[in-house]
């Protein structure tokens, strides 16, 4: 049994008696912290603990933290880093700065949490890049066709100090947000029961003129058209109903949100196409964060550094023994109890699909948008700036054993 299984041993019901008498991220925060079985009266005990540690004196600043429809549960598989990141800022300030998070899309949905960030009704959120793409339109630049060979260059990349220029100070300068950290996986192509009668895809030209759903990203769709991939805008929640009824064949996204929105049930095949980022990015307020006064503001990135550390590693570790996302799925595993298998296309098929939709072999399809997303960056060549950073690392390198730097530090 795995650790979520374990967890959802508390009722709904009684989770909301508990934040009803503890507050909920008090609550949430309890939940998180458990690494084995959970009982009601071990979480209250936890949650009262918690709470009398988070409100022993008045915080300076409250946060409030969207973290569209992630919970205690499903942050035990997809290991976004949420919860972490608030624990240990509210511990690293002393109380000073106190973060009510708020997921199961209670303030803000995969859609909706970045806009909701930049009007102030959220202060922090998490979501997926490539969602948050339709409100702050410069993160297109993680989503240029295999740019990013691995995990291992993802995470280099986020660590890197010239991410600054690349990512962070343009994202801040035109939208208004504070990249903090980010889960790392790349996107393939999760099948629904219309290939469950199928053979394992073994080749690119199994999946064309299939029809898949897209997220917001602009830079996504081009690849998909280039592949013959068909994308169809539909929103995350709406997903898995498309995938059961047949309205789409697939969806673009990675393993372990499959897993932890329950999709698994749906998805007959995982198909490991790797063909542009799945970021499951943690931001802030720049204007928040601005008014923190300095010893708090490094505190912000110290703990941001920790979530990204703990992420790294607590996710690579969740791809293997919880969602299940190796050939074959070890047993327990969540793709392995709901018979979902894994396609993991060999080299050559995946030089195939680079080939036709990468912006180094096909670079014509991606000009407007690569020119746009370049003067946002202030002229810099942020395709081939982000081949090479990605590049630095050995091509086998394992993710876990990408080395951590403070980014903001050269």
């Amino acid at each position: 049994m795995n650790i979520s299984q374990k967890l959802s041993r508390i009722s709904r019901r009684d989770l909301l008696k508990l934040a009803g008498q503890y507050g909920m991220s008090s609550t949430l925060l309890a939940a998180g912290s458990f690494t084995g079985a959970v009982t009601l009266p071990g979480l209250a005990r936890a949650a009262e603990s918690t709470y009398e540690k988070r409100y022993a004196k008045p915080a300076k600043h409250t946060l409030k933290f969207g973290g569209a429809g992630l919970n205690p549960r499903n942050l035990l598989v997809e290991r976004a880093g949420c919860l972490e990141f608030a624990r240990d800022l509210e511990s690293r300030t002393d109380g000073e700065i106190r973060v009510e998070f708020m997921g199961d899309n209670q303030i803000c949905g995969q859609l909706s949490c970045v806009e909701k960030a930049q009007n102030g009704i959220v202060d922090i959120y998490t979501s997926a890049t490539q969602n948050s793409a339709s409100g702050a339109p410069y993160l297109n630049v993680l989503d240029y066709a295999y740019v990013f060979p691995s995990r291992a260059s993802q995470y280099h990349f986020l660590y890197s100090p010239e991410s600054n220029a690349l990512l962070r100070e343009p994202l801040e300068k035109r939208h208004g947000l504070k990249f903090l950290f980010s889960h790392c996986e790349l996107r393939g192509l999760q099948m629904g029961k219309s290939f469950e009668d199928k053979p394992t895809v073994t080749r690119i030209e199994d999946l064309f003129g299939t029809k898949n759903r897209v997220t917001g990203t602009q830079m996504g769709r081009i690849a998909m058209r280039l592949m013959n991939l068909n994308p169809v805008p539909i929103a995350w929640e709406e997903t898995l109903d498309g995938l059961k009824t047949g309205l789409i064949d697939g969806a673009e996204t990675w393993a372990s949100a499959v897993a932890y929105a329950n999709m698994s049930p749906v998805v007959s095949q995982s198909i490991d196409l790797r063909f542009f980022s799945g970021t499951e990015h943690t931001a802030m307020s720049a204007k928040v964060f601005d008014k923190l006064d300095g010893y708090l503001q490094d505190a912000v990135m110290e703990s941001a550094y920790l979530a990204q550390v703990h992420v790294q590693a607590a996710n690579e570790a969740s791809l293997v023994n919880t969602v299940g996302y190796t050939a074959p799925p070890l047993s327990g595993t969540i793709f392995e109890q709901n018979n979902v298998r894994t396609a993991f296309l060999a080299p050559d098929q995946l030089k195939v699909a680079e080939e036709m939709c990468s912006p180094e072999f096909n670079p014509k399809p991606w000009e407007k948008w690569r020119e746009r997303i370049n003067n946002w960056a202030g002229g810099i060549d942020t395709y081939t700036e982000l081949h090479r950073v990605a590049r630095e690392i050995p091509a086998d390198m394992r993710a876990e054993n990408v080395e951590p730097r403070r980014w903001w530090k050269a």
